[in-house]
């Protein structure tokens, strides 16, 4: 119990580190003083900075997984894509996901083992999409299409969002655009 809640804590003060003062300024102090950790423990529970991030990004995701598998597959089409869109940004526009986009963008085109992480993660973004959308009957390169299209207009909303600073307002337009491009496509 105490080695996930230890565990929980270092996770939480890299997210919220990188969500405030950015990628760069997120040392081992700053987790460290945030977590209320040694740096001992930190290496004890993740091997140093880039197993914190591998970690920050494989939490993001579940929490991203944990939101858009409550949309209930039972209901019509048009209700399915504005519930996932609706529950999707409210992860794209948190800060467990800018902390995602800088980790992500600092290693962009790096190989190694986020290459992994990234392939596991693509396959379980992929089934739950399948979960809420696979009725369609879309071909499956029309559906990977549509999903890979969802994720950038999200991605880029919350770019969009993180740089226009807190006075920067919430994309309905582009999001009602986005339920109504789905619901086209997937009915």
């Amino acid at each position: 119990m105490r080695r996930a809640e230890t565990r929980a804590r270092i996770i939480a003060a890299v997210t919220e580190a990188i969500a405030e003062v950015g990628f760069q300024r997120t040392t081992a102090a700053e987790i460290v003083q945030r977590a209320g950790v040694t740096w001992g423990a930190v290496q004890h529970h993740f091997g140093g900075k880039d197993g914190t991030l591998l970690a920050v990004l494989e939490d993001s995701f579940a929490r991203f997984a944990e939101r858009v598998g409550a949309v209930d597959v039972r209901k019509p089409i048009e209700k399915r894509v504005s519930d996932f869109i609706d529950r999707a940004w409210e992860h794209f526009d948190s800060a467990h996901y800018r902390s995602t986009l800088e980790i992500l963008l600092h290693y962009a085109g790096q190989a190694g083992d986020r290459g992994s992480w990234q392939g596991a993660m693509e396959s379980a973004l992929d089934a739950k999409w399948r979960e809420v959308f696979g009725d369609a009957g879309l071909p499956p390169q029309r559906s990977a299409a549509l999903q890979r299209y969802t994720i950038a207009v999200l991605t880029g909303l919350a770019s969009m969002r993180f740089i226009g600073g807190p006075a920067a307002s919430t994309p309905r337009t582009e999001l009602q655009l986005l339920k109504r491009t789905l619901t086209r496509e997937l009915g």
